[in-house]
């Protein structure tokens, strides 16, 4: 069997992933107390879907008895760019990096798939039938934690997942098996004392080290959050129109993170810094084109623009007045009420 795990994991890096380790299923009995205390407290915000199946997502032995095996594979998608440049460009909006070209759910499933035919293949050379499944980031499946167990990296105190070889810049994805492989060594938290992606967040979203509350959260604010953000959290968005990068890019372990060589997760040029005028003035099918085949495309037009407008009221560039409020009696409420903001702040000023 260690022939075949040598095997799979040349295969592996032959259709694209970057890294691939094995852990049990059983090997993250940690997660549903984490999980638990999570929910308790309240830190998912609107995302109830986390509180759903929670059985299977604290507990991936329970999510398919019948594996054996988790084939933790790793997806690098690292920018050739310091993503951190366009926050000062405040008439312009910044893209977190995994969104600014293709779904990467699209890219990663279908590679998922080939290395997922391939072990069948190769176990039944071997006389053996087995099953496989196979996932990334649609399931409820603690990937992190997982990764973690099987040796890719360690989880960071900003509880992302960062690798030695490739910082904080990858994608996840799993293969259940039935086929029993023997188990890497398990990551090793190798933080230390530094803070860098604790004390970077403009939101304070880090109740403590390795601790997140979504709701103070960017990414969660403007891709899961439905409705008007906060007041008292518009201006901790910036120019943040998706997504957020600021503690992944903080974490000094980026030194050794390298480039994607899969095109099609480097940005297409008109995301890497997109004017936010142009963005406010989408309508739905206007979206919907701009977005084809991008996991950006989720959220809707109206989520969408309500974050432009967030960014426009905290850009301080008079001239974006009558981009907002064009929009202050827009359709959708949450639009309308974040062009009012906008305009209120670039009125009035600090």
């Amino acid at each position: 069997m260690s022939d075949l795990k040598a095997e799979l994991v040349a295969q592996a890096a032959e259709v694209g992933f970057s890294a691939a380790r094995i852990c049990r299923p059983d090997a993250v009995p940690e997660v549903m107390e984490r999980l638990q205390a999570f929910l308790d407290d309240g830190r998912h915000g609107q995302m109830g879907w986390l509180a759903d199946r929670v059985h299977w997502r604290g507990a991936p032995d329970v999510l398919w008895p019948e594996a054996r095996s988790v084939i933790m594979l790793a997806e690098n998608y690292g920018p050739d760019v310091d993503p951190r440049a366009v926050l000062e460009q405040k008439d312009r909006g910044a893209i977190s990096v995994y969104a600014q070209n293709k779904d990467y759910h699209d890219v990663a499933k279908k590679r998922l798939k080939r290395l997922g035919r391939w072990l069948i293949d190769a176990a039944r050379r071997d006389g053996d039938e087995i099953e496989i499944k196979v996932f990334v980031d649609t399931a409820p499946v603690p990937e992190k934690a997982l990764g973690m167990a099987a040796g890719l990296g360690w989880q960071g105190k900003h509880s992302n997942l960062v690798s030695r070889e490739l910082g904080s810049w990858f994608f996840l994805g799993a293969i259940f098996t039935t086929l029993e492989l023997e188990p890497d060594a398990a990551g090793i938290d190798r933080c230390g004392q530094c803070r860098a992606c604790l004390d970077v967040c403009p939101t304070d979203a880090f109740p403590a080290p390795y601790q997140v509350d979504a709701r103070r959260c960017i990414s969660y604010l403007t891709i899961e959050h439905k409705g008007p953000v906060a007041q008292e959290l518009r201006k901790g968005l910036g120019n943040h129109i998706y997504g957020c990068d600021d503690c992944l890019a903080a974490c000094p372990w980026n030194k050794f993170a390298q480039v994607a060589s899969e095109m099609k997760y480097h940005a297409r040029d008109e995301l890497l810094a997109p004017k936010l005028a142009e963005l406010a003035a989408l309508d739905d099918a206007g979206f919907r084109a701009f977005f084809s085949g991008s996991p950006i495309k989720r959220i809707g037009r109206n989520r969408f623009v309500r974050n432009v407008l967030y960014a426009i009221g905290n850009s301080g560039e008079a001239g974006l007045v009558p981009v907002a409020q064009r929009l202050c009696d827009d359709p959708d409420e949450a639009v309308a009420d974040a062009a009012r903001w906008a305009v209120g702040e670039l009125v009035t000023g600090p």
